[in-house]
């Protein structure tokens, strides 16, 4: 047997025995951040109702044969709540975003960072161009690459959302705004006024889930689960499903 088979077949093992005990497993504890949008993800009255994290989510706890069970909570006390084990799991996170003591999953889910520039500035082909110039931010993101290349240089102009930053450029009130690619094209899709020059990449990574030390997941049983998924193509079909 090769060592891709028998990988595979352990995997499956593992998995197996995992529904196995399902019966008496604990529930999977997700967290998610109420700053977060689509197509991410959908509120209603406080409950996560659609989006690619509700759909992952999902998708996680059938192959882990655990009930899920949905957290959402301000952005200041996500930490907080993973530190303490209240919850297990918290997805679509790169570690230098989330400083603490976490266990983090493989890579598995793209992303994309942008930066658009209106139509009433200069086309931007760096960031160095942007040294001492307002960006459009997110309120409590962090934004490393910008940090890094700009240093004090980097201004933030900060609001509540993506979309108010990108209604903000639209109105002329800031001529750079950074964001990631599912959101604007997501805003595209739904037909948002988004009148920029094209847009400039600034990082393409795949991002992770961060586990509770003190949770009920375990890191083997967590990447077991996110292999299955790749394997059978379901995260290309939960990005598909928002394009």
């Amino acid at each position: 047997m090769s060592y891709y088979l028998f990988m595979n077949a352990l995997r499956t093992i593992l998995l197996a025995m995992l529904a196995a005990g399902s019966v008496h497993a604990e529930p999977l504890i997700v967290l998610v951040d109420t700053s977060t949008e689509m197509p991410l993800a959908d509120f209603r009255r406080g409950q996560l109702v659609r989006g690619i994290t509700k759909d992952l989510a999902e998708a996680l706890a059938q192959k882990m044969g655990r009930k899920l069970e949905l957290m959402v909570l301000p952005r200041k006390r996500i930490a907080m709540a993973l530190d303490s084990g209240q919850g297990d799991m918290l997805c679509l996170y790169l570690p230098e975003w989330l400083p603490g003591r976490y266990q983090w999953t493989q890579p598995f889910f793209p992303q994309a960072e942008l930066l658009l520039t209106a139509l009433s500035a200069p086309p931007t082909h760096s960031l160095e161009e942007l040294a001492g110039r307002r960006v459009g931010t997110v309120l409590g993101y962090r934004y490393p690459e910008f940090e890094h290349v700009l240093g004090a240089g980097f201004l933030r102009d900060d609001a509540p959302t993506n979309l108010i930053n990108l209604r903000k450029l639209a109105a002329g009130r800031v001529q750079y705004a950074a964001t990631i690619k599912s959101h604007y094209d997501y805003q595209l899709k739904l037909g948002e006024q988004i009148r920029t020059h094209p847009p400039l990449f600034i990082k393409q990574y795949l991002t992770r889930c961060a586990l509770s030390h003190k949770g009920h997941v375990s890191l083997t049983e967590a990447d077991a689960a996110i292999t299955q998924l790749l394997q059978e193509g379901v995260i290309n079909k939960i990005i598909t499903n928002y394009q």
